[in-house]
């Protein structure tokens, strides 16, 4: 229970000095969320502000795989998430014991597997990437190198698209990204037809062929505020919009709707479940913590840390 009294703002405030703690939120997070975090970013940044910190708790308002990708770079210190329901379903999609009969099926592949899984199966993976970086890491393979990418398909086909390379798909999509509305978009394009379509890849193609920009969280943030342009339609998260609009804040960000969506919103449910509340009680109780079983964070590891070395 939280007394009713208490400044919330404060006593965050309070517990972060006394727990030496730092808070990392993903640009998903709410607006006044992503106010009271010491690094905020989409996962690349977050994971390489996670293995840079000094601090003994990290508190990470985010999703569950985000956390874990801390823990595994951090053994020693404290892991918190404010709601351990936070959890991602590109990374429910992608179980390890079937990518582990996917990989035992094709021997000869190389795994790359994008950051939104387990570490279970970050473990089963030669290299992990993120929209940031997916295709400066495929490109490090061998030309002549088979790849196995999961799990998201919508991501791992518009990287065959960039890449030329030869890579099977796990079937695996974001429920944000894949419920983006095609027709919704032609007939926003028709309503300002100066606006710019930024589209984050793990969008269905029929979104992608529309846009003007395609590239992670961070990617489409810098695209529109170094961009000349004025208007601009951003199929991803719309919780990206909040800074979009600080950084540009003469701009116009119209968010792209869902289809069946009678509103102009697509938020990730799983992201919208950490509060300013909950994060007040993580830090108080440091709980709920992210624990690993050392075999497997090593396992883990190995993958991130050529990423992040590729990074």
């Amino acid at each position: 229970m939280i007394d009713p009294r208490i400044d919330i703002d404060e006593a965050i405030e309070t517990l972060r000095k006394e727990r030496n703690a730092v808070i990392l939120a993903h640009y998903y997070q709410e607006p006044e969320i992503q106010d009271l975090a010491d690094h905020i970013g989409d996962s690349l940044q977050l994971a390489q502000a996670a293995r840079d910190t000094d601090a003994d708790v990290i508190l990470f308002a985010g999703v569950h795989f985000m956390a874990e990708t801390a823990k595994i770079l951090n053994p020693d210190r404290i892991v918190v998430l404010p709601d351990l329901k936070a959890g991602c379903s590109l990374a429910d999609s992608c179980p390890a014991p079937i990518l582990r009969a996917w990989k035992d099926k094709n021997p000869d592949h190389a795994v790359v597997s994008y950051i939104n899984c387990s570490a279970a199966t970050k473990a089963l993976s030669d290299v992990i990437c993120t929209s940031s970086n997916a295709q400066k890491v495929v490109d490090s393979l061998p030309a002549d190198q088979p790849i196995l990418f999961a799990p998201d398909r919508n991501l791992g086909s518009w990287l065959v698209k960039q890449t030329g390379r030869d890579m099977a798909l796990w079937p695996g999509t974001c429920i944000v990204h894949e419920t983006f509305s095609e027709r919704k978009l032609i007939g926003l394009k028709a309503w300002h037809p100066a606006a710019k379509v930024v589209a984050h890849p793990e969008c269905e193609p029929d979104v992608l062929r529309h846009a003007d920009h395609i590239g992670s969280t961070s990617s489409l943030l810098r695209y529109t505020h170094e961009t000349d342009h004025q208007s601009f339609i951003v199929a991803t998260e719309p919780g990206i919009l909040h800074q979009m609009q600080m950084r540009s804040p003469d701009k116009t960000f119209l968010p792209l709707p869902a289809k069946g969506n009678s509103c102009a919103c697509n938020e990730c449910p799983f992201m919208r479940l950490n509060t300013m509340e909950k994060i007040y009680l993580a830090l108080r109780d440091l709980q709920p913590r992210i624990e690993l079983d050392e075999p497997l964070r090593l396992a883990a590891l190995k993958p991130l840390e050529r990423m992040l070395a590729l990074s």
